[in-house]
């Protein structure tokens, strides 16, 4: 309720936090002394402990599942956890840590920092009595938590880390025009674009684009924005006034280029509703990657591009690498009806999480590890 999620978005994310209990439950009993080989007459035994105090430092926009997995991760491990909760969501996180406290887990284990104004966080990391810190967020703080650490004196603390990415949804000739558009549209827009793992570029060859692209206007057309609570309602508000203030100069700034289109924009929300922070979905057209800004635009905006499939250079492969180019690496999605396409872009995409003919968003505990690579992310 804190990040303004539809029905659905909320609902899935209780059952991915139910998902990551389940799965971090399990996995504890992994972490039980394990006799290893050895010589007749040695005995040697593999055995885990805790690290200490673990920083868990969450996002507001999967307020609960990401508070609440990092924190049963740290814990089952054998940790402490000191959590601190994003400002946007505090009251979300409190009813996750009261449910940590049903459970059993005492208030010596488990403690919640509400941050309001966003300043405790430098501190806690800069604490000697960090053990280790797991962060979901920007890259740029990942990089001032990393420094951080680095800087301090006494055992070197590790950082797990979750971050941004400019995600790409790339299609070849063989795709399927409604599968591809009803995935772009979910992989774009799902959760008003405040998903790190929400498709930024929407990449089509110039042979099929003419094709896709009125569908594709088409479907955002139909999107419903509005009040969260209600059922019909595809897309939400963002966050806060500041959320919607750096989208709306994104694509002021895009569309002052000459070469930039709007292609397609969803209805704005009812009358009746205050418009402070809703921003209807968007469809930008861009030239080259060269004007997509390296910082990902957090919210409902897709951009699109298109590429000569059929081009000795130019064509797929050259393309892969441009996106890995960007030098992130969270998800990529590809829509393709050839074999050889899955291979050939499994083998060259830097990624974390590849998706083949399917959204981008909405990964699933256990049978799709989430976390991306080089400034997406730690990776382990």
């Amino acid at each position: 309720a804190g990040s303004g999620k539809t029905w659905l978005d909320a609902v899935g994310e209780v059952r991915e936090t139910v998902d990551f209990a389940r799965y971090y439950a399990e996995q504890a009993a992994g972490l039980a002394p394990l006799a290893l080989p050895g010589p007749v007459g040695e005995r040697n035994e593999l055995r885990y402990r805790g690290r200490g105090v673990f920083a868990a430092i969450s996002p507001w926009n999967f307020g609960l599942a990401l508070f609440a997995g990092p924190v049963a991760a740290a814990l089952v491990a054998g940790n402490a956890v000191v959590a601190k909760s994003a400002p946007q969501t505090p009251l979300v996180a409190a009813q996750a840590v009261d449910v940590f406290r049903r459970a059993g887990v005492p208030p010596q284990v488990l403690s919640h920092l509400a941050d309001p104004d966003n300043t405790i966080g430098p501190r806690l990391v800069a604490d000697a009595r960090v053990d280790g810190v797991v962060f979901t967020g920007s890259s740029e703080t990942a990089r001032a938590i990393n420094r951080t650490l680095a800087a301090r004196d006494g055992p070197i603390a590790p950082l797990v880390a979750e971050t941004a990415g400019l995600n790409a949804l790339v299609a070849d000739e063989s795709a399927l025009p409604e599968q591809l558009v009803a995935d772009a549209i979910r992989s774009a827009f799902v959760s008003a674009g405040q998903r790190c793992s929400n498709a930024r570029l929407l990449c089509l060859p110039a042979q099929t684009a003419p094709d896709v692209l009125p569908m594709l206007a088409g479907a955002v057309a139909q999107l419903r924005v509005g009040d969260p609570a209600n059922l019909d309602v595809d897309c939400g508000p963002l966050v806060d006034l500041a959320a919607k203030k750096a989208v709306q100069a994104h694509v002021a700034d895009l569309l002052r280029h000459p070469a930039v289109d709007l292609l397609a924009a969803a209805p704005p929300p009812p009358d009746d509703l205050p418009h402070d922070t809703f921003f209807p979905p968007v469809v930008l057209s861009i030239p080259s990657l060269d004007l997509l800004p390296r910082k990902e635009c957090f919210g409902p905006v897709l951009h699109v591009l298109t590429y000569d499939a059929a081009a000795q250079r130019g064509g797929l492969p050259d393309l892969i690498a441009a996106l890995n180019a960007l030098g992130y690496g969270l998800t990529m999605g590809l829509h393709s009806r050839l074999d050889t396409a899955h291979a050939l872009v499994a083998h060259l995409a830097a990624v974390g999480n590849l998706y083949v003919n399917r959204d981008t968003v909405a990964a699933v505990v256990e049978s799709q590890p989430f976390g991306g690579t080089r400034l997406s992310g730690t990776g382990p």
